[in-house]
């Protein structure tokens, strides 16, 4: 008899125990770290969220954009991203899982290469290795400064813009090196994009 008792003591202390700590690290801490984040990081918080002239959310500083038409051939008078092997899709984030030297990875990065050099006038030498391959998660919204540099002519002649205009905009938000060292130089393609219709009113 002491037995069972001794053992729906020790159900019932465990049933209390999962309780008390379900409501404190289930909610009181997710209710903690939340209001945090809010008032010491809301931007960050919030997604990192990028606003149009309106402040209507038109994307996030996190996750690239596709800027293409239905057929999905890019638009001309925008900057364009890397590709995607997600597709932008913020829900299936992947990269291709193709190793360098798998033949439909090769064949895919030289019909990219050709398409942008003829897309952007210059020659398949020219183009920057992130136009043609696709970033590990398939989100990256940056592209390499050259990357960005390479398309102000295009941008521009399509705009009805001077050139001096866009590379300014693209140079004005060139990011740098992490810690001043890391990784490469690059700009935001979305931002690049949003910059420009805001400055065309």
């Amino acid at each position: 008899m002491s037995q069972s008792r001794t053992a729906v003591r020790t159900v019932g202390v465990a049933i209390r125990a999962m309780l008390v700590f379900t409501l404190v690290l289930g909610v009181g801490y997710t209710l903690v770290i939340t209001a945090i984040g809010q008032l010491a990081l809301p931007w960050q918080a919030n997604g990192s969220p990028v606003t149009d002239e309106k402040g209507a959310v038109v994307g996030s500083a996190l996750i690239g954009q596709s800027f293409t038409n239905a057929d999905g051939e890019a638009l001309p008078q925008y900057f364009q991203s890397r590709p995607s092997a997600a597709g932008y899709d913020g829900r299936g984030s992947t990269g291709s899982n193709l190793g360098p030297e798998n033949p439909d990875l090769v064949a895919a990065i030289e019909e990219r290469r050709a398409a942008i050099a003829e897309r952007e006038g210059v020659s398949v030498d020219a183009v920057p290795a992130d136009a043609v391959t696709a970033s590990g998660s398939g989100l990256d919204p940056h592209i390499s400064a050259a990357y960005a540099l390479l398309q102000v002519p295009r941008v521009a002649q399509e705009r009805g813009l001077d050139e001096a205009v866009v590379r300014d905009v693209v140079e004005s938000r060139i990011q740098g090196r992490d810690l001043g060292f890391l990784g490469e130089e690059r700009a935001n393609v979305v931002e690049l994009n949003l910059a420009l219709d805001r400055q065309e009113g």
